[in-house]
């Protein structure tokens, strides 16, 4: 199986690709969509981009910008992207460009893919999804819906855990998934927390 992350070029960012990132994070701090934290910690890694990629990451939950601006910098984005595993695992995390479909099949296998760094570059992800004993995970952030009417489940099953504060953040990605689950199963939830967060999280309770 070829890693589709490998085949994507990563082109360089130019000054004029960063300066149009920061005066839409300006933008959007102006309209109240990010806090005065965040603009300066976008803004920082905005400077220090040195790809598409890079930049396109920090504004894809911000509205569209138009046309020939930086975030078309990043790589075109396949129609198409197959994953297919028997017994072993196959994964998509970190700053991956999400296709606009993906066919995945799990045999006895697994198959994550993760959304919570990923470039989007559109509204919406098809997954088409044929799982017998094997498992499919999405991994999601706030922002991100996931939907699962299309799929049919024999002794399997087919879950979607929303992340916390998920109704106070517009959505900037619907998944719509489809196919089928014998005995496995598709499962939609929030990055698993550490021990750490675990540990902080129970200290503000009990304070």
């Amino acid at each position: 199986m070829t890693d589709d992350k490998a085949q994507l070029p990563e082109l360089r960012a130019s000054h004029a690709d960063r300066d149009r990132i920061a005066e839409q994070l300006r933008v959007a701090a102006g309209d109240g969509r990010l806090t005065m934290e965040e603009l300066d910690e976008r803004l920082e890694k905005a400077l220090n981009a040195r790809t598409g990629s890079e930049l396109a990451v920090l504004v894809t939950d911000l509205p569209a910008i138009s046309a020939g601006s930086a975030l078309a910098v990043s790589a075109e984005p396949k129609e198409l992207a197959r994953i297919e595993v028997s017994s072993g695992s196959a994964a998509r995390e970190g700053r991956w460009v999400v296709p606009r479909a993906i066919e995945v099949k799990a045999g006895s296998g697994s198959v994550k893919l993760d959304l919570t760094e990923a470039v989007l570059t559109g509204p919406t992800l098809q997954i088409d999804a044929t799982v017998r004993s094997g498992s499919l995970t999405i991994v999601t952030k706030p922002g991100i819906e996931v939907v699962m009417d299309e799929v049919s489940v024999s002794s399997g099953s087919a879950k979607v855990r929303r992340p916390e504060g998920a109704d106070s953040v517009p959505i900037v990605l619907r998944v719509e998934v489809s196919g089928s689950v014998r005995s496995g199963s598709i499962t939609a939830r929030p990055p698993r927390r550490s021990f750490m967060d675990w540990l902080m999280r129970r200290r503000i309770r009990f304070e």
